[in-house]
């Protein structure tokens, strides 16, 4: 990062828009959170991170919220498609599948771990079928009511590539399973927040990870949601010394 900072010339890349999911489930009186340790053939390879990926022409799947755009700070039709992102890169990367039956949404589908359930997530990955085609073949409704808005981030300028992230807040449906099918991570696990000190982090990640340790139950992660900027991006610059050291400097929303 340092180096990439000292040689930057010119303008920055585009950034492009991104969602992360971090799962979580109880455990005991508290809660774990699901990280991945992505691929060492990856960018970033070896750092542990969130289920997670870019923004697809075709995430636009309806809705149960309406007031995406106020909380993400973006226009409605982008808004959704970052939620549908979020919703599709979960299921992608983890298994996991936030919807519910169309005639009663208050609910959550349960098992989707089965071959036929395996088949669709496969082809959603390849871009075979869309989440809002999935949805429809199962008689489903995207429950986005289950994803809390959390934080957003920007890549630094000087990174070639640059994404500007939202950063989500899930808990595991009831019934079912996180799995490590991405194809693009060496292993998946649970662990307590107070407990990643040894595990390699971007920074959006190592952040996102302090903000959630300040909670011991997961009833207070979704009271706190309530109350977080996910409109405001967070853009840490770093800040070169003559003597070859750097600064990393990170400014959260108030």
């Amino acid at each position: 990062m340092v180096r990439r900072a000292r040689e930057f010339r010119g303008d920055p890349a585009p950034t492009r828009p991104a969602a992360t999911v971090v799962l979580l489930r109880p455990e005991g009186d508290k809660f774990q959170l699901y990280v991945l340790k992505r691929a060492a053939s990856m960018v970033f390879g070896g750092l542990y991170a969130f289920p997670g990926g870019g923004v697809d022409p075709s995430d636009r799947p309806a809705t149960i919220r309406t007031d995406w755009a106020d909380h993400l700070g973006i226009p409605d039709d982008r808004a959704r498609a970052v939620v549908g992102a979020a919703a599709r890169e979960l299921f992608e990367e983890a298994g996991v599948l936030l919807a519910g039956p169309l005639e009663h949404l208050d609910q959550t589908i349960g098992d989707v771990s089965t071959d036929d359930w395996e088949a669709d997530r496969v082809a959603l990955a390849a871009r075979k079928l869309t989440m809002t085609e999935l949805l429809a073949k199962r008689g489903l409704g995207l429950r986005d009511d289950l994803l809390l808005p959390w934080a957003r981030w920007i890549t630094p300028e000087f990174e070639p590539k640059r994404f500007d992230t939202w950063f989500f807040v899930a808990l595991l449906p009831e019934g079912q399973t996180a799995r490590d099918v991405s194809g693009e991570s060496d292993g998946a696990r649970w662990v307590d927040p107070d407990a990643t000190d040894g595990l390699a982090m971007l920074p959006p990640t190592r952040s996102t990870v302090g903000s959630l340790s300040a909670y011991g139950r997961i009833s207070e992660v979704i009271a706190a949601a309530s109350r977080r900027d996910a409109a405001t991006p967070v853009m840490p610059r770093v800040e070169l010394h003559e003597d070859g050291s750097a600064v990393l400097h990170v400014t959260l929303p108030s």
